[in-house]
């Protein structure tokens, strides 16, 4: 076992720890809101006024800052010590607050506009009315997410990834007392109010963390300093990326607000079972292994980098392969087991269900975006990743206008139809960023997870087999039965079957988390390795 794959496997076991804990919660968040609100038109007013706040935030700073900030914060602080690194913090902070308070007082301002001409046209007078109330409460947490994001991003880079990861649990504890404390006397506006305290609470949790690292803030905006201006031109193709990417997402929300009530609330519920696993297993391996291929990349290490990455991408399918067959399969029982109570009925499940597993069968192609698209940002390649995402949003956006027209035309729920297209676009585009990174790095050991990929393969054909199987032998049996029962013969038919097929993941990702707690013996992190947490 090399250093990094120790490394990754330490910071990953962790993170991912964590990121259990913050699914878990987010499920019982869904499940609260779930038996309060159902698939009602009020929380379709909801749903809808969270995805302005989201976009803002992404666009300006998610996933573009981090994959900029991160590669040149390591730089500066390897190359011109602490006290540089910091001032690039700052700067970086100063100037992401500035803009989103900017562009969130904008989206208040014209919040009636905004929502009857772009993000619910379909919706009543009253829900948009109603939509644009909420949207003006929530923009405040697009503004706090921005400075949380940098703050992340800085402690990541230095390997630490406790606060970070556990930010998102306090996040859902806040809209969980919201729904909770809240929601019987203000309804969806006690939701709005969880989702803006809980973004207070998403910074506040890392700043120990700022403490222990001896972070400085200063009031600078360093606009001539080199670093700030590499963030910037890193960043500029991943904003314009990220802001056709949620483009994508306002438009699959318009269309859905035609659809019917609880349309949007369905989608958003598939959406957010979909993305559970995809959390758990891929997001948390993509979080750990970002610094590695950064300083692997820095240090030209081509290839222990090839191997990192060809070897982490085979362990993110192993798991997430599995989660497709049993969310396809099992997501009516699982659908009722989670969801069907108090307002959420029959007809709410059965309409997230054909949500879920359409969703599902692009679960692969989200899963290996979050380790291909972090190799790219590590080789300061921000502009493959989102010229091939355009690509992707374009036949999503064609796939959402065809789609449902042809479900409706078959007589199946028309919303579902948005979920295939995002699942053939996603699926498209790690195809097409797979080859292209293979090609930069001079293969990934293509002959080897072509293999590993049908031995996997093979063991969820015989999961998906099993599943049916269970399905007919407990037909009568309560839907606890069948969905939690069937989780657990598809986990143990499909380690059995990956076993007898003799695929290697298994074994590896055995090793890695045996290797994960290993540490020097005088407690001080060995080279390399990320320091304790």
């Amino acid at each position: 076992m090399t250093t990094s794959g120790r490394q990754i496997a330490r910071a990953a076991t962790l993170v991912m720890a964590l990121f259990v804990v913050s699914r878990l919660l987010g499920l019982v968040r869904q499940m609260i809101i779930g038996a309060m609100f159902g698939t009602s038109g009020e929380l379709d007013a909801y749903m809808a006024a969270s995805r302005i706040p989201e976009m803002i935030f992404l666009v300006v700073a998610g996933g573009a800052l981090g994959s900029a900030f991160i590669p040149t914060f390591t730089s500066r602080l390897t190359r011109n010590g602490p006290a540089a690194a910091w001032r690039l913090a700052s700067a970086i902070v100063n100037l992401v607050l500035i803009v989103l308070t900017g562009l969130a007082a904008l989206a208040a301002a014209g919040a009636p506009l905004l929502v009857r001409t772009v993000v619910a046209p379909g919706f009543s007078p009253a829900q948009q009315a109603l939509t644009a109330r909420l949207l003006r409460v929530m923009l405040l947490s697009s503004v706090i997410f921005g400075a949380s994001g940098v703050v992340m991003g800085a402690l990541n880079a230095q390997q630490h990834f406790l606060l970070p990861a556990l930010a998102p649990s306090l996040y859902n504890v806040s809209i969980i007392a919201g729904a909770v404390l809240l929601g019987r006397r203000w309804g969806v506006m006690g939701l709005a109010v969880g989702v803006t305290a809980g973004a207070a609470l998403h910074l506040a949790v890392q700043v120990p963390g700022l403490v222990r690292h001896g972070a400085r803030y200063l009031p600078v905006l360093d606009l001539a300093s080199p670093d700030v201006r590499e963030v910037g031109r890193l960043m500029a193709p991943r904003v314009v990326g990220t802001a056709i990417a949620q483009l994508n997402f306002v438009v699959n929300n318009s269309l859905a607000s035609r659809m019917g009530e609880g349309a949007v609330s369905a989608i958003n519920y598939a959406w957010m079972l979909m993305l559970l696993p995809q959390g758990v297993f891929a997001q948390a391996v993509g979080t750990a292994a970002f610094p590695t291929f950064a300083a692997q990349a820095a240090r030209e290490e081509w290839t222990e980098m090839r191997r990192t990455l060809a070897a982490t991408l085979r362990g993110v399918l192993f798991l997430c392969l599995p989660a497709t067959v049993g969310l396809v399969v099992l997501a009516q029982p699982l659908v009722g087991v989670i969801f069907e109570r108090g307002a959420f009925g029959s007809a709410s499940t059965e309409a997230v269900t054909w949500a879920v597993a359409f969703f599902a069968l692009g679960l692969a192609g989200h899963a290996g975006l979050e380790i291909i698209a972090r190799a790219f940002y590590a080789l300061h390649d921000t502009l493959t990743p989102v010229w091939v995402g355009g690509l992707a949003v374009a036949l999503n956006i064609a796939l959402s206008l065809a789609l449902p027209g042809a479900f409706g035309w078959v007589g199946w729920p028309r919303h579902a139809g948005l979920a295939l297209a995002n699942a053939v676009a996603t699926l498209f585009e790690l195809g097409l960023l797979w080859a292209l990174i293979a090609r930069r790095m001079r293969g990934l050991e293509g002959r080897r997870t072509l293999i590993g990929c049908a031995r996997f393969g093979l063991a969820a054909l015989a999961m998906g087999a099993a599943l049916v199987g269970w399905q007919a032998l407990t037909a009568r049996a309560a839907t606890l039965v069948i969905g939690g029962g069937g989780v657990i013969v598809g986990a143990l038919v499909y380690l059995g079957a990956a076993f007898l097929f003799q695929a290697e993941e298994p074994r590896m990702l055995a090793g890695l988390l045996a290797r994960s707690t290993q540490r020097s013996p005088s407690g001080i992190a060995a080279p390399g390795s990320s320091p304790p947490t």
